[in-house]
């Protein structure tokens, strides 16, 4: 059975993404290890601390920077994070000064939110109903 254990968000700094990834949005940080002239970074849910980790990867790679401000252009979120509530947790980060290009929005079967990660990401929030 293939799982996933890991997944990666690019960032343009590992220190701040690690700051509010954990101070903003709650995460806790697993695995912190130097690997060249970066470090493997990682965070998870504390709700599933042996769930899935999510990579704090640099965005060195020349693709990478260009494909992020592309998408940040369009509007289009890098990834997805399930929440139980969207207008809640919109206002709990909200009064942390995470910044959002989309409040809360009900869309039929599901309620979503797009955040700004201040390390050159959207990330959406999501809610099924």
């Amino acid at each position: 059975m293939i799982r996933i254990n890991v997944t990666s968000v690019w960032v343009d700094d590992q220190a701040k993404a690690l700051a509010f990834y954990t101070e903003k949005l709650g995460f806790t940080k697993k695995t912190d290890v130097p690997a060249g002239g970066a470090r493997w970074l990682t965070v998870v849910s504390p709700a599933d601390p042996d769930g899935v980790e999510l990579l704090l990867e640099p965005d060195g790679h020349p693709a990478a920077r260009p494909l992020k401000e592309a998408l940040v252009a369009d509007g289009i979120p890098f990834t997805q994070f399930a929440v139980d509530d969207v207008h809640a947790e919109v206002e709990r980060l909200k009064g942390l000064g995470v910044v959002f290009t989309q409040d809360a929005t009900d869309l039929g079967p599901v309620v979503t939110a797009v955040l700004d990660d201040t390390c050159g990401n959207l990330i959406q929030l999501a809610t099924l109903k």
